[in-house]
């Protein structure tokens, strides 16, 4: 097992890579690109510019919290087959940065009428 913590990345979270650093036994970083709307494949830039600030800091990226699932996904809509390979794409891609778990908490949607 390996003890990792949840970071939101610069500029989203109030407490940065060096402060982690002080908590004894992490050793991984739990991290996203908040920014990317959900469908939107992940560019691989941007993956490895993250990958690289958080290997700087002595930390692994083995696991991403989280690569959101389109509602159209979701829903069953026709749309959902592209948005099913934007997801898969950002998956590959990920796994080429090293990523080994995908973490994804689905939310239940509640429908009315």
């Amino acid at each position: 097992m390996k003890m990792t913590f949840r970071w939101y990345g610069e500029g989203n979270d109030q407490i940065s890579l060096q402060n982690i650093r002080q908590i004894p036994g992490v050793e991984g970083i739990v991290w996203s690109l908040h920014d990317m709307p959900a469908g939107e494949v992940w560019e691989q830039s941007r993956i490895d510019q993250e990958k690289e600030l958080i290997e700087k800091a002595g930390f692994h990226v083995d696991v991403v919290e989280s690569v959101n699932v389109h509602e159209d996904i979701k829903l069953g809509l026709p749309t959902r087959e592209q948005y099913i390979e934007n997801y898969k794409e950002t998956l590959r891609r990920l796994a080429k940065a090293g990523v080994k778990v995908n973490s994804y908490h689905l939310r239940c949607l509640e429908r009315t009428g």
